[in-house]
């Protein structure tokens, strides 16, 4: 059977996929990859449907060694590429061969990388999905993160062809990020000195953050009837601020519900950008409307359909 065998798997790598759907209800969240538009495009390198599961690598990334000719291609954190020693390029598709070994260094900027091997990794999907969660040793490889000396089975090659992101589409994770947030749906329980706070001045990333949540401090976000509600559900980037009056960000392997107020919700298409913000690094909440939100996420999905440029479309 095709697979990679892992050398050294970094600090924490999980086989993701674009996540598992329709398991909220009884408390399973999504998963999938923190950066959604850098895991897809690392798919679209490759020629693999966007759904295809790869691996997500956080810091530092993996060694891993080919049983056979394939496509791959790293985008995510800017994390240093080398095939058998040498330099490769990153949000680039190109071919390994059968005992090639690649490794991904650590990140200078960013937090999560992201690789796609064309035919894709092919573990036992778990309630539909292959993405990990890892609180619930659920999905990818055995539920966990990758250990030196696992052998990842891999789908059928599926071709390829040399393919790179536009240059002008790369994120740059080395500048503070401006997130856009719509208002609600508990934006009545904080003052207006509260909400002014969330735009008017950076909020650190600290240490405490993880693919469930981005725990953020700054400038105290008053509330006007304390910070305890009746639980409720919650949505990927809702922002929760609980009782010292500072925000959460909820990612990828959030909670279904939750008892704190949410002053606002980050839009879908800059969680990515949340996700990639280092511990000790600064972010800035911009508010946007709910029909800004709509043409932003439109332009967004225009940009994401022609990032990738191939011989065919030059």
């Amino acid at each position: 059977m095709p697979s990679v065998l892992i050398h050294d798997a970094g600090p924490q790598t999980t086989v993701q996929d674009l996540g598992r759907r329709g398991s909220l209800r009884v408390g399973i969240p999504p998963s999938g990859p923190m950066d959604r538009e850098a895991f897809l495009l690392a798919n679209r390198l490759v020629g693999n449907a966007d759904d295809a599961a790869g691996l997500e690598c956080t810091l530092i990334g993996p060694r891993i060694e080919f049983a056979d000719e394939r496509w791959i291609a790293a985008t995510g954190a800017d994390m240093p590429v080398t095939l058998n020693g040498s330099e490769m390029p990153r949000w680039a598709g190109f071919e390994v061969k059968a005992g090639d070994v690649l490794r991904l260094g650590a990140a200078r900027s960013g937090v999560r990388g992201y690789l796609a091997i064309s035919g894709g990794i092919d573990t036992p999907p778990a309630l539909g999905s292959r993405a990990t969660y890892l609180r619930g040793q659920l999905g990818g490889f055995e539920g966990r993160a990758l250990r030196k000396g696992d052998c990842l089975p891999l789908g059928s090659a599926s071709g390829g062809a040399p393919a790179e992101v536009h240059e002008e589409i790369i994120p740059d994770y080395t500048v503070e990020p401006k997130v856009r947030v719509v208002l609600g749906p508990q934006d009545d329980r904080f003052s207006k000195r509260g909400i002014a706070a969330l735009f008017d001045a950076p909020y650190e990333m600290t240490p405490q953050s993880d693919r469930m949540g981005a725990r953020f401090r700054g400038a105290r976000i008053e509330h006007t009837r304390g910070h305890d509600i009746i639980s409720d559900g919650v949505a990927l980037g809702g922002i929760q601020v609980v009782g010292d009056g500072q925000p959460i960000v909820l990612l990828a392997d959030r909670q279904s519900t939750g008892g704190y107020t949410k002053i606002g919700t980050v839009c879908s298409f800059d969680i990515g950008r949340v996700a990639q913000v280092k511990p000790g690094q600064r972010l800035r909440f911009r508010q946007v409307s709910v029909a800004e939100a709509h043409e932003f996420l439109r332009a967004y999905r225009r940009e994401l359909d022609d990032a990738v440029h191939t011989e065919a479309t030059s």
